[in-house]
């Protein structure tokens, strides 16, 4: 139990950040959401929520906001969960996945609110594709080599936190999914219409977290890991596409579902297009090089002994329990 922690969850809006909220605050911890003023509360609703404001855009608001919302002392633990995977410009990547970290830690240097612990939640694709032929898994001793703008984004918001005498860990979680998430619904939901669609001919070997897993992983390690240390969060398995496939289809009771393989030049030729159509709109597009390079992509084994060893974590979700909960949720809130 973290009974009397103070935490503060910024970028507590999105998808993994109600999660870490109610996680903290069912471990008896004050908690903090760090949102912005447009942000959606949807999922904040307890009572014992406690709202802060941030406006990154506005570097010289940021000490205001954070003394105003905690008048004396600071925050024991921080969680920055703050970030962007579609953009409307690749330039977006650079100020909302890197300026706004290092806006904000500048901040919280100045406003003498350094806290114990700071958790970075950044990403494996800030590793790039690792070994795409004797499928070796990730692990934190090697050296990142991200091919997407995303990836390189986040990798350079970990050297930030690692030239400085923030007291970090950073996270490096793999495909996240579980109630609310929208990005790994939309292959449900071309699952529940009879189609799986997949990217190349090639092996590939997926790994995934569920999100209340990876919330009790980012709390494991608040109490027990030690700082300046890497991990990579995944379960400690990998499936492949028909896994996956046979798992969603189990679960939502269906006889058949169609494979379709989509070859790599024509998901190349789709991303670009879609990527200037969402330029010209102004309008981020789901489909684009990043996304193309990392459905390209072979191999996301990942190794967890370090996170196993430093605080104990195992995920305890496994993928096909975790579908079938996902999937639940989905269709009680009627998205299926």
């Amino acid at each position: 139990m973290n009974d009397n922690k103070k935490v503060l969850v910024v970028g507590a809006g999105g998808f993994v950040g109600g999660f870490l909220v109610q996680e903290g605050l069912e471990r008896g911890c004050e908690v903090w959401a760090g949102v912005r003023a447009t942000t959606s509360r949807k999922y904040l609703t307890d009572g014992r929520v406690r709202f802060v404001e941030f406006d990154f855009d506005k570097p010289e608001t940021l000490d205001a906001a954070l003394r105003q919302a905690m008048p004396e002392g600071k925050w024991d633990w921080v969680v920055y969960n703050l970030g962007a995977t579609k953009v409307n410009t690749y330039a977006d990547f650079n100020r909302i996945n890197y300026d706004y970290l290092r806006r904000f830690t500048e901040a919280l240097r100045r406003t003498d609110m350094v806290p114990d612990k700071f958790l970075y939640m950044s990403s494996l694709s800030a590793m790039g594709p690792g070994d795409e032929k004797g499928y070796a898994p990730f692990d934190e001793t090697m050296i990142p080599c991200p091919n997407t703008r995303y990836g390189a984004s986040k990798l350079k918001a970990e050297i930030w936190l690692q030239s400085g005498d923030m007291p970090y860990i950073i996270f490096r979680p793999t495909g996240i999914y579980g109630p609310r998430d929208h990005d790994y619904f939309l292959m449900f939901k071309s699952i529940a219409r009879g189609f799986d669609f997949s990217v190349g001919f090639r092996r590939q070997m997926l790994t995934f977290i569920y999100v209340e897993d990876l919330a009790e992983a980012v709390y494991m390690a608040l109490e027990d890991a030690p700082v300046k240390e890497t991990y990579h969060i995944s379960e400690s398995r990998a499936y492949s596409q028909r896994e996956f496939r046979g798992y969603t289809k189990e679960c939502m009771g269906r006889r058949f579902v169609l494979p379709v393989r989509m070859p790599l030049w024509a998901v190349k030729a789709v991303s670009v297009v879609a990527e200037k159509i969402g330029v010209a709109r102004n309008k981020p597009s789901t489909l684009n090089s990043d996304k193309y390079r990392i459905m390209k992509q072979r191999n996301w084994n990942v190794d967890t002994a370090k996170a196993r060893r430093d605080f104990g974590f195992e995920a305890r979700t496994p993928l096909r329990q975790g579908i079938g909960k996902a999937l639940e949720w989905y269709k009680e809130e009627k998205w299926l």
